[in-house]
């Protein structure tokens, strides 16, 4: 009877440390990938920040009047689709569709946005601007920093860019979360920036 009770104990022991060596597990597993999001995530932002200071005033002379800036209709696109690029290029784990918003704005000293100064671009496969052959996958939802009034004489604006992503669960740890008494969710909210000064030229 004492044997049969030590392996009943052994049992009821399994049980209760199961899902806590799982959790760990497959939360170890979890925040390996999610990393591996978040640094290709990390580097769209950066690129699209790059393209967005080396393309200030859209590549024109500046200023907003006819015959200034004459490839600012371009600017936000060609940020956008080198964020695309980067998320889209091989070895990337990102599924841009869980991509949930793409932020353009105009930086604080601080590297915040400027109230009234941000564009916002929103997943829409295929339905955006037509850069170098392809549609991109983003369309401009929210158009109130105009690329022909950003500047890049001395001291010169900086140009922010965020993008938010949801990366989705590849493991079943939301299903081990929710058995230890967790809500079970399906995926983390992760969000990167990028910050850089408009080429200044004076």
């Amino acid at each position: 009877m004492r044997r049969r009770g030590e392996r009943g104990q052994s049992v009821v022991e399994m049980a209760l440390l199961l899902p806590v060596y799982l959790m760990l597990l497959l939360g170890m597993l979890e925040f390996g990938l999610a990393f591996d999001h978040l640094l290709s995530i990390s580097y769209a932002s950066r690129e699209g920040a790059r393209v967005g200071a080396a393309l200030t005033n859209g590549g024109g002379t500046l200023g907003c009047s006819g015959g200034q800036s004459p490839n600012a209709a371009s600017v936000d696109p060609q940020i956008i689709a080198a964020v695309e690029r980067v998320l889209t290029s091989p070895g990337s784990l990102v599924s841009i569709a869980n991509v949930t918003q793409i932020r353009i704005y105009l930086a604080t000293s601080t590297g915040a946005e400027t109230a009234g100064s941000v564009n916002v671009w929103t997943y829409a496969p295929a339905g955006g601007p037509v850069i170098d052959g392809d549609p991109l996958d983003f369309v401009q939802s929210s158009a109130a920093w105009n690329a022909c009034s950003r500047t890049n004489t001395l001291p010169a604006q900086s140009i922010g860019l965020s993008i938010a992503y949801t990366y989705p669960f590849s493991t079943p740890l939301g299903g081990v979360l929710k058995l230890v008494g967790g809500t079970g969710p399906t995926g983390l909210a992760i969000s990167d920036k990028a910050v850089m000064a408009m080429n200044p030229s004076q």
